[in-house]
């Protein structure tokens, strides 16, 4: 990377190739030409090279890269920060396969999916009192409030670029958390709505297959370029009301679903249908917020093999209605 400090302004890459034959013929053709200040701005920190495969990818890639990345402390607005709780084997005594009183569920990352804490059962509790001793260490325990005793943002720390989908993010309720998950500090509630909409869209999601294979740690998720949105920008609230009635089915988040306007968990989407709605709008609404045009959209639901035919059609189809004016 020396040439980088001395005037480089791009350079020739190739990914994906397996003949050693095309070696005679490159950089003059099969090549893809990368900017330099488009590597400074992907990757700041390591300059790592993102693996694009199109002149198009790259398009993507630029137009995503206008707003900053989740890790740059931005003013006036938002930030996440992202951490561990419980590492499975060697916090294993404080996990308990009862539930007693007193105890709340430790979440793993397989008991989560996109806007659902729901996709499998609790296997183990942790005794609250155990469980605070242990996050305090030294501390004396004064009544500090820890992020476990709120709705959080958590996404699965461990996932697959082949797999249907690889960033899988979603609120779980009060709890702890294993180390398949990596956890957000307490924020803004409507704000960790937004975040999980975002980074479980297909584009965002695009974004971060370019990069990892399967340890998805928090270095690759604060290298994402993310909307930080506030309440004055016309997408936070459609993007919110959504996100919310997608994560509040259940009567651990009425109190959030009362603070987000939805009443209670009844006001949550449950059948199948309805929630595909919403998560086809969702998509729509973030391919828009990002300004890709249709084709760069369909490029994008493409390098999903595993998603059903029917679920990127009815993004695509979510997408126009949102030019149209149809999803507010």
């Amino acid at each position: 990377m020396e040439g980088l400090a001395t005037g480089t302004q791009s350079f020739p890459a190739a990914f994906m190739r397996h003949d050693v034959a095309e070696l005679e013929h490159f950089p003059q053709h099969g090549a893809l030409q990368i900017l330099v200040s488009l590597l400074r701005k992907l990757s700041p920190d390591s300059l790592s090279v993102m693996e694009f495969k199109s002149e198009l990818d790259v398009q993507i890639a630029q137009k995503m890269l206008r707003f900053p990345l989740l890790g740059e402390q931005v003013a006036g607005v938002w930030d996440l920060n992202l951490g561990r709780e419980f590492h499975m084997t060697d916090d294993r005594d404080l996990f308990n396969l009862e539930h007693k009183t007193g105890c709340l569920p430790l979440y793993e990352g397989k008991m989560i999916w996109q806007f659902s804490h729901l996709s499998a059962e609790v296997r183990y509790w942790v005794d609250e009192k155990e469980g605070r001793r242990s996050l305090l260490k030294r501390e004396i325990d004064s009544g500090q409030i820890f992020a476990y005793q709120q709705p959080r943002l958590a996404y699965r720390s461990i996932a697959s670029n082949t797999n249907e989908r690889s960033l899988i993010a979603t609120v779980i309720p009060p709890s702890f958390a294993g180390n398949s998950l990596n956890v957000a500090e307490i924020f803004d509630h409507k704000d960790q709505f937004l975040c999980c909409a975002l980074l479980n869209s297909f584009i965002v999601d695009w974004m971060l297959r370019q990069k990892v294979t399967t340890n998805i740690n928090i270095f690759y998720i604060n290298q994402l370029p993310i909307p930080r949105l506030t309440a004055r920008d016309p997408a936070f609230a459609p993007l919110v009301k959504r996100a919310a009635r997608l994560i509040c089915t259940t009567p651990e988040f009425d109190a959030l679903a009362k603070e987000v306007g939805l009443g209670s968990h009844t006001g949550g989407a449950s059948t199948p249908s309805e929630r595909a709605k919403l998560r086809a709008e969702i998509d729509g609404l973030v391919a828009h917020l990002y300004g890709l045009t249709e084709d760069e959209f369909v490029h994008v639901l493409n390098a999903f093999p595993l998603v059903a035919e029917p679920v990127k059609e009815a993004a695509r189809n979510a997408y126009r209605d949102v030019a149209r004016g149809l999803v507010k």
